[in-house]
């Protein structure tokens, strides 16, 4: 009588022991096929602007992503030409709803180029990013540089902007999206400002290298 319940009990921890693992099993599957999704909010030099279809640097980094092995990744392109950061926020609102879970913020240029205020650029950016922690996101942000014709003090009070919301919002930055892309003409196309076929090339290089320690699975 005691050996028959010992076995039972033992039997019961087996199938107990076995549903566990296979529950455990079907969790890391579930979790390894669920979508990951990264949108580039950003402006020409996001969008791909001058370039074919698949050649904006964020088609570029999907691409390597699937070719490492991380088809579970998508990339959404969520680049406008012409855009400020006067846009940030309206447009992440609209893009929630594709459920992203990392918000890669390439936002500046424009403001930069135009003169904008270096203060309404900041607090543009810091809304955008809040907004994005606060509703289940991570964030990372590219840093930018504009022309030196801007005068110094303006270039540098425009370039501190992105490394202080990095430290402010403990978030990854790329320093500088352009880098080794920027003032070469080789590399970019006839108006001086947007990467050609092979800048952008470069430019996705950079980005994929700073973004890929990010992601889950990488």
């Amino acid at each position: 009588m005691k050996n028959r319940f010992i076995s039972a009990l033992f039997n019961t921890y087996l199938v107990n022991t076995f549903l566990a693992f296979l529950f455990a099993l079907y969790a890391i599957v579930a979790s390894a096929q669920e979508p990951y999704t990264i949108v580039f909010l950003g402006d020409s030099l996001t969008e791909g602007y001058g370039l074919d279809q698949g050649e904006s640097f964020p088609s570029l980094i999907e691409e390597k992503l699937h070719a490492d092995g991380l088809d579970h990744i998508r990339v959404i392109n969520g680049g406008v030409s012409g855009s400020t950061s006067a846009s940030a926020l309206n447009r992440l609102q609209w893009y929630i709803r594709s459920k992203p879970d990392l918000l890669v913020l390439a936002l500046g240029a424009n403001d930069g180029l135009r003169g904008l205020s270096i203060e309404e650029m900041k607090s543009n950016l810091a809304e955008t990013i809040a907004f994005a922690k606060n509703n289940g996101m991570d964030a990372a942000i590219t840093g930018m540089m504009v022309p030196p014709n801007m005068g110094p003090e303006y270039a540098e009070a425009f370039s501190r902007v992105f490394p202080d919301l990095s430290e402010q919002y403990d978030i990854p930055l790329l320093p500088f999206l352009l880098e080794g892309v920027a003032a070469e003409p080789a590399l970019n196309q006839a108006d001086g400002i947007h990467p050609n076929v092979e800048g952008t090339r470069i430019v996705a290089e950079h980005v994929y290298d700073f973004l890929k320690p990010l992601l889950p699975g990488a």
